[in-house]
């Protein structure tokens, strides 16, 4: 839960003015963490962070 918190603040900060946002979304992303990965994705306009899948890397 850690992680997804910390790609909050890194939206609100990359994103300062969310709902006057007028460029495109950026699509899915991956994010990698110590011990695997979550799928995402950021719609400004929305103040929402989705986050899609959770993976945890096997071999950690």
């Amino acid at each position: 839960m850690k992680k997804a918190d910390e790609l909050v603040r890194a939206a609100e900060a990359l994103h300062v003015h969310g709902t006057d946002w007028q460029g495109a979304d950026e699509g899915a992303r991956h994010a990698f963490v110590a011990g695997g990965f979550f799928v995402c994705m950021v719609t400004p306009r929305l103040e929402l962070v989705s986050i899609w899948q959770v993976t945890s890397d096997p071999l950690a």
